[in-house]
């Protein structure tokens, strides 16, 4: 397998389960790590045999793993592009797989295709040999097997998007579709896409827990990676040239992945972004310390089961689900900052709140609390936090939302010039009276009252 991608949430999830497979089970499939951008944790990874550790972490406790199943890793600038195509390229390669957060896809939220206009597929149509996206990077690949005679791969996305197959097939697809309608046609009957749903919470690393590895290690592990003890992993069964038994190291392989996306983006996802809005600009830095106020815990058990439970069609007791997010939200061991969370809010509204708020207003349903986490979106991109200081904004789209933010004055304006920008919110939520009345509402509130009392007093609304 290749992996795309060598962040924290694939150190800790997709990569450790693997790992079980390889020691407990005898598996025999390793991972080549590519990181694009980074290379300095590709490089500590190398000085480490590939090899690197892995703490769980509940209360006072922590588990320790070494994950060995890496067995090659690349840096796409300093060991050059051509070199990770020539790994996609390798005979046994059967899997490339990827977790590159959702901007990484260059494509367009509100539609699921392929973002023309973004400058790295620009870069693509017209170098198609020297690719710099990720599309273009496993289009290239492809080329390159289908060149040689070699069996075809499977691409499988491990990012928190609904249908991340049919998305990542869209963008590859409609890359190659630029630049050759034959082989986009060989692509849809060769290739396949499987979906996927992934969670654990990982949090960013911090000194005290580097310190605490340190102490259980005897050394220091640049490349460690802390998370809650809970794993899961839902796959689409659909690989075209062989796969792992992830099954026989506890994940879930199924033939619709869809009901359980859905479950976790909105569920977990929504509550997460809806926590970490309001709990930054109420001061909270972690997710746990929003869930000891009392008013932010039950905002957001109301918001799984109120306002997304029934949107959804999971066959699972949602209820139970609920509670056991809380109970995970709680832990102390895991500082999961609200700041982390809140990046690229751009990229993830549409999938964790406006998708449901659609649902709601097709069928009568109530999304006060969907509507008070955009107002609380609106709040936080105006780069001002409730004690006047000032707050890095990382989004693919921080630009616009500067301007917007720059061009408009506070309050009701402020609501309309970002419900404006398309490619988050569409073209039909700025039109409907209703949802636009009550995000103003809500960023009125938060202007005056701040979040706390706002997050009270919409539980009493």
């Amino acid at each position: 397998m290749v992996h795309i991608g060598f962040g924290a949430f694939h150190r800790a999830h997709q990569a450790v389960c693997s790992d079980r497979l390889a020691s407990e089970q005898g598996s025999d499939w390793g991972y080549c790590e590519v990181n694009l951008n980074s290379g300095e944790l590709i490089q500590a990874l190398k000085q480490q045999d590939c090899c690197y550790s892995v703490a769980e972490m509940s209360g006072d406790r922590m588990s320790l793993r070494v994950i060995g199943v890496v067995k090659e890793a690349l840096h796409g600038k300093s060991d050059g592009i051509d070199a990770v195509i020539e790994a996609l390229a390798q005979p046994d390669v059967a899997i490339v797989s990827m977790t590159v957060t959702e901007k990484g896809y260059c494509y367009e939220p509100s539609s699921g295709r392929l973002d023309l206009h973004h400058p790295a597929i620009v870069h693509d149509i017209a170098n198609p040999e020297a690719p710099s996206s990720l599309p273009g990077i496993i289009l290239a690949g492809i080329v390159r097997r289908r060149e040689r005679g070699l069996a075809p791969f499977s691409v499988m996305s491990c990012d928190n998007m609904p249908e991340n197959g049919r998305v990542t097939r869209n963008v590859v697809t409609g890359l190659a579709e630029k630049l050759d309608s034959d082989l986009a046609g060989w692509i849809t009957e060769n290739v396949t896409f499987p979906s996927t749903m992934v969670d654990r919470i990982v949090p960013a690393m911090t000194a005290e827990t580097h310190a605490a590895l340190r102490e259980k290690l005897g050394c220091d592990d640049p490349v460690s990676v802390a998370c809650e003890p809970f794993l899961q992993w839902v796959i689409e069964d659909n690989f075209v040239s062989g796969r792992p038994e992830w099954e026989k190291a506890g994940a879930e392989l199924v033939s619709d992945v869809l009901p359980f996306e859905e479950m976790k983006l909105r569920m977990l996802n929504g509550s997460h972004s809806f926590l970490a809005y309001l709990g930054y600009l109420a001061g909270y830095q972690h997710i746990s310390d929003c869930m000891a106020d009392e008013h932010y815990r039950q905002a957001a058990r109301q918001l799984m089961m109120e306002e997304q439970a029934p949107t959804l069609h999971a066959n699972v007791d949602l209820a139970a689900y609920a509670d056991s997010l809380i109970a995970r939200y709680e832990n102390l061991a895991i500082k999961h900052r609200t700041g982390q969370i809140a990046n690229d809010g751009t990229q993830k509204l549409p999938q964790r709140w406006l998708d449901s708020i659609r649902w709601h207003l097709q069928h009568g349903g109530s999304y006060r609390l969907l509507a008070l986490g955009v107002a609380g979106w609106m709040r936080y991109v105006g780069g001002v936090d409730e004690q006047g200081e000032a707050i890095e904004i990382r989004d693919p789209m921080r630009e616009q939302l500067a301007q917007r933010v720059a061009e408009t004055p506070e309050g009701e304006a402020r609501v309309a010039a970002l419900l404006s920008i398309k490619a988050v919110f569409g073209e039909d939520l700025a039109a409907e009276p209703a949802f636009v009345a009550q995000v103003t509402h809500f960023y009125q509130l938060l202007l005056v009252k701040g979040a706390k009392e706002t997050v009270k007093l919409a539980l009493a609304e």
